[in-house]
C-alpha cells in the first residue's frame, strides 16, 4: 500500500468516517489484486463483508436520528437499547386514584422543572414501579413518555449482558452515557432480572459486577430525561435499589371501579346489550389484572361479532370470564 492511501486511511479512521475507510479499504483491495495478491485480496473482501459499520447515510427523520445515536454492545455493536416510536406508545390508563396521583405528580414535576430548579429544587427522575404482572407498570413508562414528550428508549438485557469479564458493565455505561446526551426515557423493564442477584451468594459471575455497576449508575444519575425501572418484586428487591429512586410506588390491580372502567372503556366502539349485570361482571373478576380484565372485554367483543351479531351480550362476557380462569 502506497504512502499517499495509508495517511487518507489513517485520516479517514481519525475522523471516524465509515464512508472514507469503506472508499479506502477497497482501493486497498483493488492495489493488492493489481500486484497479484489474489489470497490476500479475498480475504481483505471477506473482512470487509463482515464488518458491522455504523450507518453510513446521513439520517432525515427523527426515527433515522435516533437510530443512528443508539449505544452498540462493545464486542459485537448489537443496539443495546430499543427506541420505540412516540405514536405507538399506549397511554390511557385506568388506575386507582392514589396510583393516579402518583403519576400525575411525576408528570407535572417534569413539565415544570425549569421553574422547581429557580429554587434549587429538583423533579422526581428516577422511578420505580413495581406490581404483579399484568397491572400496567410497562403502560405507565409508555404514558410518562406519552405526557412528557420524551422518547422512550427501553433496555435490552439481552445484548447488554456478556460473559466477557467487565464488558456487562461497559455496555451499562454506554446505555446511561448515552440518555445522558440526548434527553429520553430510559426504561429499564423487568429490573428483577439484574437487582434480585445481588442476594445470591452463588452467583460469581457477571451478574453481580453488573448490578454493583447498576446501583453506581443509579446513584450518580442525573441525565436531562427520566428513568423509569418496572419489577415484579417487591420484598425480594435489593434494598440498597429502593433507595437510590426518587419515587417508588406500586401500580396496583384494579378494584371495583376501575374493572367497570376497563370493560366499558375496551368495549366503547362495540355495541353492548343494557341487560348485562355489570355488578355480577366486576365481582367475578375481582383479583385480575387489569391487562386481564381487559383480555376478557376483548374476547367478548370478538366472540359476538364471529357469531354475527354484532352486539356484545352478558353471555359473551361470562364465557370470556370463565376461558381467562381456564387459563390459569
Amino acid at each position: 500500500m502506497n504512502a499517499d492511501l495509508t495517511k487518507r486511511l489513517f485520516k479517514a479512521i481519525a475522523i471516524g468516517s465509515d464512508k472514507d475507510m469503506d472508499k479506502l479499504c477497497r482501493k486497498v483491495i483493488q492495489e493488492e489484486n493489481s500486484k497479484g495478491h489474489a489470497v490476500l485480496a479475498n480475504q481483505l473482501e471477506t473482512i470487509l463483508k463482515g464488518k458491522k459499520s455504523a450507518i453510513a447515510f446521513e439520517p432525515k427523520t427523527d426515527n433515522e436520528r435516533i437510530m443512528q445515536a443508539l449505544p452498540m454492545s462493545r464486542r459485537y455493536q448489537d443496539p443495546l437499547v430499543v427506541h420505540m416510536d412516540h405514536n405507538a406508545l399506549r397511554h390511557f390508563m385506568v388506575l386507582p386514584e392514589q396510583v393516579e396521583t402518583r403519576f400525575s405528580r411525576i408528570e407535572a414535576e417534569y413539565a415544570a422543572r425549569e421553574r422547581l430548579a429557580t429554587y434549587g429544587l429538583k423533579h422526581k427522575k428516577k422511578i420505580l414501579l413495581y406490581g404483579q404482572p399484568g397491572c400496567g407498570k410497562t403502560l405507565g413508562a409508555e404514558r410518562l413518555a406519552w405526557s412528557t414528550g420524551l422518547p422512550l428508549v427501553k433496555v435490552r438485557f439481552d445484548a447488554l449482558i456478556s460473559s466477557f469479564l467487565g464488558e456487562s458493565g461497559i455496555n451499562l455505561r454506554a446505555v446511561f452515557e448515552s440518555a445522558k446526551e440526548r434527553p429520553c426515557l430510559l426504561f429499564l423493564d423487568e429490573c428483577d432480572f439484574i437487582a434480585k442477584s445481588r442476594e445470591n451468594q452463588n452467583d460469581v459471575g457477571e451478574i453481580p459486577r453488573l448490578v454493583n455497576t447498576l446501583l453506581q449508575l443509579l446513584e450518580d444519575y442525573d441525565a436531562p430525561g427520566l428513568l423509569v425501572a418496572a419489577t415484579n418484586l417487591d420484598k425480594q428487591l435489593d434494598k440498597a435499589l429502593f433507595r437510590r429512586f426518587d419515587d417508588v410506588f406500586e401500580v396496583k390491580p384494579p378494584g371495583k371501579n376501575e374493572i367497570e372502567r376497563l370493560l366499558k372503556s375496551t368495549l366503547v366502539a362495540v355495541p353492548v346489550e343494557r341487560s348485562v349485570k355489570w355488578k355480577f361482571l366486576v365481582d367475578s373478576l375481582m383479583g385480575m389484572s387489569a391487562a386481564e380484565v381487559v383480555k376478557v372485554a376483548q374476547d367478548a367483543a370478538k366472540n359476538s361479532i364471529l357469531s354475527g351479531r354484532d352486539i356484545v351480550t352478558h353471555e359473551d362476557l361470562e364465557f370470556a370470564i370463565t376461558e381467562v380462569y381456564n387459563q390459569e
